[in-house]
């Protein structure tokens, strides 16, 4: 057996001094040094990243986009040249959206086989090459696009990539390895080792007791957050600073993880309408849009920032109309704000005063909760929505991690699971038609826990089903898919609606872009890959045959439950 060190190599000694744990690959036929270099792993029982084949560009972005919004760690991505990178583009820029760490690869000829030696392939003359690069293609939807000139820089540059997505704001980094880099000769670096962590940013002393000082003396003070609890150290400090001073928390629409018990009494919900007029301070909390239309915030309210990365270089527009920065990492900044207010002390009539008005207004929220569930219980024929998400949020309890792909549903869907722990709940960004592959990085990261992954009709035929199922059965990754039928693009709808309340769609009833009444049964598409499918039409049958697929995702098989929704 010859053995070839070669770019391939380089690559994969880079992944394990970037300590990745995975290399999600959609083939392509650049990639035979690469396949070369797992090989040689395998046989030699080197330690470093498990290689997984998948059937299609989404799959292998989302599952490491799951992965990362689990572990915050970066993962390798190899694609096929450009064809095969802009197959993955809305997988990227969903990770982009999403803060998800990793490095994409794929590969272009610089030679077209006019060099003597190692022959590319005549298909990169033909078919694959690009003006200006692949790394052309992305250079707007990744925090760096480049490409690795020679085999001599190619290891330092896949470890400079692979640190560079780590560092706020997190996102993905893409590098081009031309086949012809992959192909020559590599020597290894003489001073191999793991990369070193990201350094911690700290926010100073002076701007935590200004913080302090606003604080204490607002009557009226609101927090919200979209992003707080991506960890559970931001999850549990921002809870501890809103017991202690009886702080309002709102998670807007553009919430995208649990960031506050929903059971907790400071939960307000997901609009902050009711305290535009009277708020007097404004917290953002890893919060990028929290008003719409952006000028639409409190006109008599003070605005502080919490939040590493405020101003988003991604988002084209955004306005925060902040009074104050703080810019260290956000969990650390919450515990410092809470500790110097144990010390120095507050208003605590004042505090249990605006702890009583609030915890009102949650028992207020609740009961309405539980009365829309009751209703939603009392009736019958095709499911209501809330039911369904009632019966998910018993049946599956504290454990499930829950992946949401909605959109007209999302709001139910974040209300009605009421979850009270962090790292318990993950929305999809960026296009449609990420969320199973999302899910399966969640699951291959979550271990033993069940996931869920709860979208709708038109959302699941925008998913690459097929090479998406296939590699939950191919990996052993049970999820629970839940779609929410109601055989049209409600969404679509309702925005021509906002549009044109009165116009010719509504005269007479008729709304192109919005029909999906032909589909086929959706459920069935799980049949040739002997998974848990199911059709549910009526409430009679709904807590059956959920509790059947749940009992089949505990057993290790995937369920694809089909429900027809009223609404």
């Amino acid at each position: 057996m010859k053995r070839y060190i070669d770019g391939g190599e380089a690559i994969f000694a880079a992944c394990r001094a970037l300590n990745i744990e995975y290399v999600f690959s959609c083939p392509g036929s650049e990639w035979a040094p690469a396949w070369e270099a797992v090989v040689r792993q395998k046989i030699d029982n080197v330690p470093g990243p498990v290689y997984l084949d998948l059937w299609h560009e989404t799959v292998a972005v989302g599952m490491a986009t799951g992965y990362a919004l689990v572990t915050g760690r970066p993962q390798a991505v190899l694609l096929h040249a450009g064809p095969g990178l802009l197959q993955g583009t809305c997988a990227i820029h969903g990770a982009l959206l999403a803060g998800a760490p990793m490095v994409v690869m794929s590969s272009e000829s610089i030679t077209y086989g006019e060099r003597p030696g190692q022959d590319p392939g005549s298909q990169w003359y033909r078919n694959l090459s690009i003006v200006g690069g692949p790394q052309a293609l992305v250079e707007n939807i990744t925090k760096w696009s480049n490409m690795a000139p020679t085999v001599e820089v190619l290891y330092e540059m896949v470890i400079r990539a692979g640190e560079m997505s780590m560092r706020a704001p997190a996102g993905p980094t893409y590098l081009n390895v031309p086949v012809e880099v992959l192909l020559t000769e590599w020597t290894p670096p003489k001073f191999a080792k793991s990369t070193a962590p990201a350094g911690r940013k700290i926010t100073p002393s002076e701007e935590i007791e200004a913080l302090v000082d606003r604080l204490v003396a607002a009557r009226n003070p609101v927090v919200l957050t979209e992003t707080a609890g991506r960890d559970a150290e931001g999850f549990n400090a921002l809870t501890e600073l809103c017991d202690l001073l009886a702080l309002p928390v709102i998670e807007p629409q553009s919430a995208v993880c649990a960031n506050f018990p929903r059971t907790h009494p400071m939960h307000q919900g997901a609009v902050a309408d009711a305290f535009t007029a009277t708020t007097d301070l404004v917290l953002l909390v890893n919060c990028r849009a929290p008003w719409y239309p952006p000028s639409n915030k409190p006109a008599n309210a003070a605005t502080v920032v919490i939040d590493d990365v405020p101003q988003r270089p991604h988002v084209v527009y955004q306005a925060l109309f902040a009074d104050a920065y703080l810019e260290g990492e956000v969990a650390d900044t919450l515990r410092q704000v809470t500790a110097v207010l144990k010390q120095r002390g507050f208003d605590k009539k004042l505090v249990e005063e605006r702890r009583a008005r609030l915890t009102a207004s949650h028992k207020s929220q609740l009961v309405k909760m539980q009365e829309a569930e009751t209703m939603a219980a009392a009736s019958s024929g095709p499911i209501d929505p809330v039911l369904l998400v009632k019966e998910l949020r018993e049946q599956l309890g504290a454990e499930a991690v829950f992946v949401d792909e909605s959109i007209t549903h999302s709001r139910l869907v974040q209300g009605h699971l009421m979850i009270d722990q962090p790292e318990r709940y993950y929305y999809v960004q960026g296009g449609l038609g990420q969320g199973i592959a999302v899910a399966l990085g969640v699951k291959l990261a979550s271990g033993n826990r069940p996931v869920v992954l709860t979208l709708g009709d038109g959302t699941y035929l925008y998913n690459p089903v097929v090479t998406s199922l296939a590699a939950s059965k191919d990996y052993k990754l049970p999820l629970l898919i839940v779609i929410f039928n109601n055989k049209q693009y409600l969404s679509m709808k309702f925005n021509h609606l906002r549009a044109y309340p009165d116009g010719a769609a509504v005269t007479h009833k008729n709304f192109p872009g919005t029909d999906l009444s032909t589909q086929p049964d959706l459920a069935r598409f799980a049949e040739p890959f002997d998974m848990f499918s199911a059709t549910i039409s009526d409430v009679a049958s709904l807590s059956g045959t959920v509790r059947a697929a749940v009992e089949a995702i505990r057993q290790g098989r995937t369920a694809v439950l089909n429900v027809m929704v009223t609404k």
